[in-house]
Order: structure tokens, then sequence, then C-alpha cells
């Protein structure tokens, strides 16, 4: 079990750093662009992505405390 936790614990970091380094990358791409429609749009997918990567470590988050709550109770058996 604590392998599994582990494996999630880090998993989602290095998912979190990936998707990290993309968007800013994905800025850095963007700067010398002229075209603030298009900037625009950029930012709101970029905003739509922090949103989206929030409720995955909500997510997360709930499925390594379901993963301990479990092994606790295990544990106690």
């Amino acid at each position: 079990m604590i392998p599994l936790l582990t494996a999630l614990f880090f998993g989602s970091i290095l998912i979190f750093l990936a998707i990290l380094a993309g968007i800013i990358w994905f800025f850095v791409k963007i700067g010398g662009a002229g075209n603030r429609q298009a900037q625009a749009d950029d930012v709101r997918l970029v905003q739509e992505l922090h949103h989206g990567l929030e409720k995955m470590e909500a997510r997360i988050e709930a499925l390594e405390t379901i993963l301990l709550e479990t092994r606790n109770r295990k544990g106690e058996r």
C-alpha cells in the first residue's frame, strides 16, 4: 500500500511540474505576439488549465485520504 501512495504522490508532483513547465513555455512563446485577441484567448486557456489543475489536485488529495483511511482500517483489524 505504501508504494502505491508513494507512486501517487510523486506522480502527481511530476504531472504538476510538467504542466507548469508547459504553461511557462506557453507564456514565453506568446510573449512576442502582437495580436491582443489571440493573447486574450491564450490567457483564458491558461486560466482554464489552472482551474483544471486545481480540481485535479483536490481529487488526488481525496484519493490519498481514502487510501490512507483504508490502510488505517485494515491495520486496526
